[in-house]
């Protein structure tokens, strides 16, 4: 490892072209750099100086050694950072999950107040979609989930916090069979046609389903909007959330049916392990409880506006 001093040296004299110039720029007499860049050789038994043009250069060994030590120096830097943060109470990173239930478009106003901290710290979104949020938690890939659905699950030092609530609504598009039918819909009605789900991203139990009958055909699909514009397009039926396909209603490019068996609207969770109190995570946790963001969250986004 070289010294600030050693490196300074080194980027002075490749700067300058000259040991008289790279004197001037640090401030030290002639002699003192010549000393200091034969020291420097004999360190690392090598020629690290062409002296033999008129400017002088490093030679291939010694840009290779000013490029490694500036990178090193670098992550020296960086290190010595991270510590200090993490000694301050701020993790070195934070690992957030996300149901793909909420959209990921609805976090960036959070990640906006949270950078303003300068804290530091490394966020890393990934999203799951039913058991595949619980799961991360249980496996260690996420240090808080947000929007998990279905009641908290058995962990050790699980903690959990309802984040609000999600209204669903019976869809379908106006060319499918279903449309035509104007009594509340049956359950052996909707069992004869297709189901679009989204796909569990569970990996290690049991997949779970939302809102199919029992023996029902389902076209599994990778996330809601997927979802919403399968449903749009007559590939299948469902449960949507209401919010996200009120333009879709209006325009009539969807249509909202009732059924005998009406969904109840779904509770939404955070998690998180207890006994981990670092500063990023309490700062998402005060702001995710939050009536007014739990709303927004809630709400959702309509993209097909």
């Amino acid at each position: 490892m070289l010294t600030e001093n050693e490196l300074a040296l080194l980027e002075a004299i490749r700067d300058s072209g000259s040991l008289s110039r790279a004197a001037a720029a640090l401030g030290r007499a002639p002699s003192t750099v010549s000393h200091a860049a034969r020291q420097l050789e004999e360190r690392f038994d090598a020629l690290l100086f062409d002296r033999r043009r008129y400017r002088l250069q490093l030679t291939p060994a010694g840009q290779l050694l000013a490029d490694e030590a500036a990178r090193l120096m670098q992550d020296v830097s960086r290190l010595t950072q991270r510590v200090r943060q993490v000694a301050s109470g701020w993790e070195d990173q934070l690992r957030i999950v996300s149901d793909e239930i909420l959209e990921f478009e609805l976090m960036t106003p959070l990640i906006n107040a949270f950078d303003k901290l300068n804290s530091g710290v490394t966020l890393r979104f990934t999203q799951e979609v039913l058991g595949g949020t619980w799961e991360a938690l249980r496996e260690g890939r996420a240090d808080l989930i947000v929007g998990a659905t279905n009641e908290p699950q058995t962990m050790p030092n699980l903690q959990w916090a309802e984040l609000g609530v999600m209204e669903w609504l019976f869809a379908v598009s106006p060319r499918h069979p279903l449309a035509k039918i104007k009594a509340p819909l049956r359950q052996d009605q909707i069992q004869q046609h297709r189901a679009v789900v989204v796909a569990d991203t569970a990996r290690g139990t049991a997949v779970r389903g939302y809102g199919r009958v029992g023996g029902q055909a389902t076209l599994a699909v990778p996330s809601m909007r997927a979802k919403i514009l399968a449903q749009r397009d007559g590939l299948g039926v469902g449960w949507v959330p209401r919010f996200r396909v009120a333009s879709l209603l209006e325009r009539g490019e969807l249509i909202e049916k009732s059924t005998e068996t009406p969904r109840e609207p779904n509770v939404l969770y955070l998690a998180w392990r207890g006994g981990y109190d670092g500063r990023a995570l309490q700062w998402w946790l005060d702001q995710l409880q939050l009536r007014r963001t739990a709303d927004a969250l809630m709400r959702g986004i309509d993209a097909f506006s």
